[in-house]
């Protein structure tokens, strides 16, 4: 055997195992991998870095940047967020949470929408009196099975996509996985719905478990005439369980309603006055026309979209100090409208601009963007932070973002413009139409994983160079001498989830396709049967919560532990691998 597949299978060999201990992040792990690789003499320069040429990364890269806009727009709270909230019981709230997260995620990045749903679904489970840790695990599994659907679904499948032109095979098709995904996804959608949920149990959130003191404000929310909650009860609104927050009045041109009963019903311009955490208080204003109300606004200065909210500790040297919020001539002075005040662990009530400031008040406020870097060290405040998600999001500009996204869709599934054109026009649709700023869409892209893929499809260029994938599979199929095709695919897809469990999907699918397209031509098959069992079993890995990223999303905000994963996963593992191996021989034959 030649020295260079010997060295090949080491470095891979190495780097396997030093994921599997996490001795260092998978990013690091198969950059230095690569690095070894081209140092060697194994590949050449403009081998080593080819994988960052690959258009693979790049439409990965651009995908985080849609799924951003649509979340900043408030596409994914206008859909996802209000279906969500019409359900009352475990199995129909099963049922709205995964069908429609699988159907987004065939054609969004999976991460971001997980990431936007986990509160959402929190939220919901307090208020309907059940864990969450009932719902977050389906949340997590359904954003997978349904990246099974299409090429975009998943880095994984871009990948298998790119892998499959630089082989020379006939390009992967937009909806050419969706024979086999969506029985995959059909059955285990009835799974997550139907057996998960009451396989869980019940556990408390860290906040809960620590019992962590959380200041806690009166705010005054502004209903707005668009809002989307104009004429629904409070029971409808989903206003009623909040957690940490409890409505205890609504204002009506003057006419104070208290307490407030479930069937009330919101009317536009009512002022609702919250008592609770500023965590919700956050999360109520991402609704649409739902707006807090500040010291003089009578017409909301809110109206400002890029405002935010900022908590601010009045400082004992503060001109503000001794003042009353309206004689201090607040917004003036600092282009910010107190909402609220805290003042020594309890929430102080009144009318805001009567409220005479106290060192080491914290004041919540609404601020003009630039307030961070004006006041951050400014003498007249202890301490000031943003809270993260208290942007308003650009609600005029949802369905814009929407739109563009079907048409991405639709130009690519008809063959209209490549995935990558296709995919890069759509984001600067979203960036000249203003649904998403250059800034963030900068930092929506989590690095990390394009340098997996690169690197990831680096490696996989040294073993089919160097034949160290055409050993592996000689000695895969040594192991069983009459090994049938469907045998060895077998092989290939239970492989394909074991090194998915254990190392970064991205990683195992660059890994296996070599060995898969070799595994093919030793028992005489077409290997395009082989290659889409590497894209279904590198992404249908569902037992560890460090196997994927949206499992890491839900594994702390659920208080999970690895027993819950493996307890749910492995069935689930089982079932997806049952049903790829009787659909895929007979669509991609032999």
């Amino acid at each position: 055997m030649d020295w260079q597949i010997w060295f090949t299978l080491a470095v891979v060999l190495i780097a396997l195992g030093l994921m599997v201990r996490e001795v260092a992040s998978p990013d690091l792990v198969l950059m230095a991998a690569l690095i070894a690789l081209g140092v060697s003499g194994v590949l050449t320069p403009r081998e080593t870095f080819s994988g960052f040429a690959n258009p693979a990364v790049a439409v990965v890269g651009v995908l985080f940047m849609l799924s951003a806009a649509l979340r900043e727009t408030g596409a994914l709270d206008m859909t996802l967020g209000r279906f969500l909230a019409r359900s009352r019981d475990m199995l129909s709230g099963s049922a709205r949470i995964t069908a429609p997260v699988a159907f987004l995620s065939a054609f969004l990045n999976n991460a971001p929408i997980v990431a936007m749903m986990t509160p959402a679904v929190i939220d919901w489970a307090r208020r309907q009196s059940m864990s969450p840790s009932r719902f977050l695990i389906p949340l997590s599994y359904a954003s997978i099975l349904g990246s099974t659907l299409t090429i975009i679904g998943t880095s994984t499948n871009l990948i298998v996509a790119g892998l499959i032109t630089d082989s020379g095979m006939p390009p992967m098709g937009f909806f050419e996985l969706l024979p086999a995904g969506l029985p995959i996804a059909l059955v285990g959608l009835a799974y997550l719905i139907f057996v998960v949920p009451r396989n869980l149990p019940d556990r408390l959130d860290p906040a809960e478990t620590l019992g962590e003191r959380r200041r806690e404000y009166i705010a005054t929310m502004v209903v707005q005439a668009d809002c989307t909650l104009v004429d629904q009860s409070i029971e409808e609104a989903g206003l009623r369980h909040l957690p940490g927050l409890f409505l205890v009045e609504i204002d009506r041109g003057g006419r104070v309603i208290t307490p407030v009963s479930p069937d009330q019903t919101i009317q536009a311009e009512d002022h609702l006055v919250f008592a609770g955490v500023v965590s919700t208080i956050v999360d109520l204003q991402r609704i649409r026309g739902l707006v807090p109300l500040s010291e003089g606004d009578s017409d909301i200065s809110t109206t400002r979209a890029r405002h935010r909210l900022v908590e601010a500790v009045v400082s004992e040297s503060s001109p503000l100090v001794g003042f009353s919020v309206k004689e201090s001539n607040f917004r003036s002075a600092y282009d910010a409208a107190v909402v609220a005040v805290h003042r020594n662990a309890e929430r102080v009530p009144g009318k805001i601009g009567e409220i005479v400031l106290q060192p080491g008040d914290t004041l919540l406020m609404q601020s003009a963007p630039d307030f961070m870097r004006t006041h951050r060290n400014s003498s007249d405040f202890y301490l000031v932070s943003e809270l993260p998600g208290s942007e308003k999001p650009r609600f005029d500009r949802a369905w814009v973002a929407l739109g563009v996204l079907a048409a991405m869709v639709l130009s690519v599934s008809t063959q209209l413009l490549p995935i990558s054109h296709a995919a890069f026009l759509a984001v600067g649709i979203l960036l000249v139409t203003r649904c998403i700023t250059p800034s963030k869409a900068r930092q929506s892209v989590d690095w990390s994983i394009l340098i997996v893929i690169a690197a990831g499809l680096g490696i996989a260029g040294a073993m089919q160079k160097t034949g160290a994938a055409t050993e592996i599979a000689q000695f895969l199929v040594s192991l069983i001498p009459s090994l049938e095709p469907w045998g060895a695919l077998l092989l290939i897809y239970v492989l394909c989830v074991v090194m998915a469990e254990l190392l970064h999907h991205s990683a195992a699918v660059a890994i296996m396709f070599p060995i898969a397209v070799a595994t093919a031509h030793q028992v005489g098959a077409e290997p395009r049967a082989f290659v889409m069992a590497v894209a279904i079993g590198s992404t249908c890995s569902f037992a560890s919560p460090v196997a994927y990223q949206t499992h890491l999303i839900v594994y702390g905000a659920g208080g999970y532990r690895f027993s819950d994963f493996i307890r749910v996963g492995i069935p689930l593992n089982i079932i997806c691998g049952a049903i790829a191996m009787l659909v895929v021989p007979r669509i991609w034959q032999f």
